[in-house]
């Protein structure tokens, strides 16, 4: 495993054009891709950027997935895929069958979703697992949080592609998340980070030794790269 990258940015407006500028030309390369959006105030902005973008994009190629949902019906506010399809999905020509939610509550419990999200993640790979996929974009919260993978649960533990969490210590509590198995099976993994309160866990996500059940973003990391995007109050401990 190669070290996590830092690209330190201005403020929050430049990391979300500079993230968007990089998937962007990450996205226009020929072939399939799959990509992992995250949620949050940092990620819709990125993808807010990227739809200013979006016109070099061959949508009919890509592939979106979610690294975490909130277990909540479908089309409300909080759920992330509520805000990606404001912020870029519904403004472009990427067909129905290539976007790909966790599934809302409809009342069959959180486990069902996380199981039957991970039948679709294999039935679009080569290997029974995940797809392959060029990015997964990930939040971190200012205990380092990534996903929905928060310091000492089991969860960060768990074999599989997805999982239900029942108990997150930030509301909602119950919600749907890649693994740490899961994203580290991604070519690049690009943690997204603004604000002083995210300073600490940002530089515990890089310092060697960090383990992933006190620091969750230190178990974040690509098969390729893995890039740590940062305004520079997020970087202020680096």
């Amino acid at each position: 495993m190669t070290p996590p990258e830092v690209v330190v940015l201005d403020d929050e407006d430049a990391v979300a054009g500079s993230v968007a500028e990089a998937l962007a030309a990450r996205l226009a390369l020929p072939g399939i891709h799959h990509t992992v959006l995250t949620g949050g105030g940092v990620g819709t902005r990125v993808l807010a950027e990227l739809l200013k973008r979006s016109a070099t994009i061959d949508w009919d190629r890509v592939h979106l997935w979610w690294g975490d949902e909130r277990f909540l019906p479908a089309g409300d506010p909080e759920r992330n895929e509520t805000g990606a399809r404001a912020a870029l999905i519904d403004a472009i020509p990427i067909p129905g069958d290539n976007v790909h939610p966790m599934p809302p509550d409809v009342g069959q419990g959180a486990t069902q979703a996380a199981l039957a999200y991970a039948d679709e993640l294999a039935r679009e790979s080569h290997d029974g697992f995940v797809p392959d996929f060029d990015v997964v974009l990930l939040g971190m919260g200012p205990e380092g949080h990534v996903a929905s993978l928060f310091p000492g649960m089991p969860a960060l533990h768990h074999a599989g592609s997805v999982v239900a969490v029942e108990d997150s210590p930030k509301p909602p509590p119950t919600r749907v998340s890649l693994t740490l198995a899961a994203i580290r099976a991604a070519d690049e993994v690009w943690v997204v980070a603004a604000g002083a309160a995210k300073a600490e866990a940002a530089a515990a996500a890089v310092a060697p030794g960090t383990l992933p059940d006190a620091v969750p973003a230190a178990g974040a990391h690509g098969r390729d790269a893995t890039v740590l995007w940062l305004d520079r109050a997020a970087a202020a401990e680096l």
